[in-house]
């Protein structure tokens, strides 16, 4: 049931948002001559244990299957995860159902700084699911086991582990630095070593870099691109509302109805993931005194803990209390079970529209419906969605001109595309100069692939001041033909009107995109 509770929640059709990211890295791991020339796939590795151990299947299975087998992989794991934990919390049945679905749902709708976890795979998805087990051998007083399962998490993602064990270490403080550090020391070791291959590479990702490229790679990360994620003063305000209130409630009601030694142990660490989070806070205030100190610190996504911990820790306690595991008076315990199941039910129900039938993929959603479901009006955006054609017909027109260039054009041909398209290469197995979605990770690349972005993409108008071009269409045949030579690209994929000069190699009245021939290829 957990299982299946998981999978309706993050069912989404492939690609998911960071699938063609995460997934064509891992690909290209394995393949270098799929998108041989596109300049992502050419920067530094940060999740290099899940492309090994994970992406050697795109040898034998295409991208959607490849998505669909790690998806039920992750569910999987955290399934079994979640009910690892919540057995070493003396939850059975029912109260071990509630509690995933309401962890599921406290999560993607009451965390601050964006954070998911059930959704697409990628490499945090594996990462959480050995949290989880960490989080189970903790609650059974195996301390040593824990440790060494947070090291093995920071393997497949180092912020996701690292931000566990800095927890786990608060976690240990609380408890009256018990067990003797001495008799932890070991596993202390062996969790370092199991850490090494996500810490490295990470590491190395900043390694003989130039100081003031250094800074400007933090600028870029932390207010350029990723704001949204590291800067409570970008947060949405309903997300940090939402998240304050589910935070209050849990600490107030744990704090009145403590329960056994083995959720104590879990409460405390969920308090090392508040104060994860108020660090950064606090951290945030150097925003406008000293911002290259606070793009420095911020970057480290000190919100990401807090955003599935606390999710997680109001699960928890409401399942154990609806098992009995914390003695609540009966008439409150039976409230809080009624409400728990009846959120439960609207839940799981919330996703009936977009399971029934044939939907968007995630990456192809407009604005407004990425605001309407984030707002959780889940009616609303499916009206608008099935309303509105412009979005489904030109998500057909998209997939079709990808499809025909993955049919027509060299393997190793390389196209200028719309700046905010990420799933070019997912479709078109063609390498590509830029998008906005795909930043790389290492400082020098950083800082490359903004270059080119404002390069290619900014306009400076004398009227309308500096705004970004989605399309080339925007950008003029002179300096499109001087960009093509700069960036070395033979074909440039963009709206169909209004027209440009050059050799259109696809051009159908029935679609509103248009591919332009601008130079030979390689291969040529």
């Amino acid at each position: 049931m957990v299982l299946v509770a998981f999978a309706w929640q993050g069912a989404w059709p492939v690609p998911d948002v960071n699938e063609p990211y995460y997934l064509g890295k891992a690909v290209h791991f394995w393949n270098p001559q799929w998108c041989p020339r596109d300049d992502f796939f050419a920067t530094g590795d940060a999740h290099a244990v899940f492309y090994f151990t994970f992406g050697w299947l795109s040898l034998f299975l295409p991208l959607p299957v490849l998505a669909w087998t790690g998806r039920v992989l992750t569910w999987a794991l955290l399934a079994a995860g979640w009910c690892f934990l919540g057995r070493c919390l003396g939850l059975r049945g029912w109260s071990l159902v509630l509690g995933a679905i309401l962890f599921a749902a406290f999560q993607e709708r009451m965390a601050m700084a964006g954070e998911w976890v059930i959704g697409g795979v990628e490499a945090k998805g594996f990462a959480y699911a050995v949290v989880l087990f960490g989080l189970g051998m903790l609650a059974a007083g195996q301390w040593k086991a824990s440790l060494i399962l947070m090291g093995l998490a920071t393997a497949f993602h180092v912020l996701v582990g690292g931000w566990s064990l800095v927890a786990l270490f608060v976690a240990w403080l609380m408890n009256g630095r018990q067990p003797h550090w001495k008799m932890l020391l070991p596993a202390v070791l062996i969790a370092g070593v199991l850490a090494l291959p996500g810490v490295v590479p990470s590491l190395a990702l900043t390694w003989n870099v130039p100081p003031e490229i250094l800074r400007e790679a933090h600028r870029i990360y932390t207010f350029e691109r990723l704001a949204h994620h590291l800067v409570p003063g970008c947060f949405r305000p309903e997300d940090a509302t939402r998240f304050l209130i589910l935070t209050g409630l849990f600490l107030g009601a744990s704090h009145g109805w403590r329960g056994t030694e083995a959720w104590q142990r879990i409460h405390r660490f969920v308090l090392g993931s508040l104060v994860i989070a108020l660090c950064g806070w606090m951290l945030a205030w150097s925003v406008t005194i000293w911002p290259e100190f606070a793009a420095a610190v911020l970057r480290y996504y000190w919100f990401r803990l807090s955003d599935v911990a606390v999710p997680l820790g109001a699960a928890l306690w409401i399942g154990m209390v609806a098992s009995n595991r914390i003695a609540v008076p009966g008439p409150s315990r039976a409230a809080l079970v009624t409400l728990g199941t009846v959120g439960c039910v609207f839940h799981l129900s919330s996703y009936v529209p977009v399971r029934t039938q044939a939907t968007l993929p995630r990456t192809e959603w407009t604005d407004v419906m990425w605001s309407t479901w984030q707002s959780g009006q889940t009616a609303l955006w499916w009206s608008i969605w099935q309303e509105d054609p412009i979005a489904r017909r030109e998500f057909r027109q998209w997939r079709e001109v990808c499809q025909w260039i993955s049919a027509n054009t060299p393997a190793d041909a390389r196209f200028l595309t719309p700046l905010t398209k990420s799933t070019f290469k997912w479709y078109a197995n063609r390498s590509e100069v830029v998008t906005w979605k795909e930043i790389p990770q290492d400082a020098g690349s950083i800082v490359a692939w903004w270059a080119k972005l404002k390069d290619i993409y900014l306009i400076n108008d004398p009227i309308r001041g500096e705004w970004w071009a989605r399309n080339a269409t925007d950008l003029g045949e002179a300096r499109l033909s001087d960009l093509a030579q700069k960036y070395q690209f033979e074909y440039i994929l963009t709206q169909r009107t209004p027209p440009l000069n050059f050799e259109p190699v696809f051009c159908r009245p029935d679609n509103d995109y248009v591919i332009y021939r601008v130079g030979p290829t390689k291969t040529e």
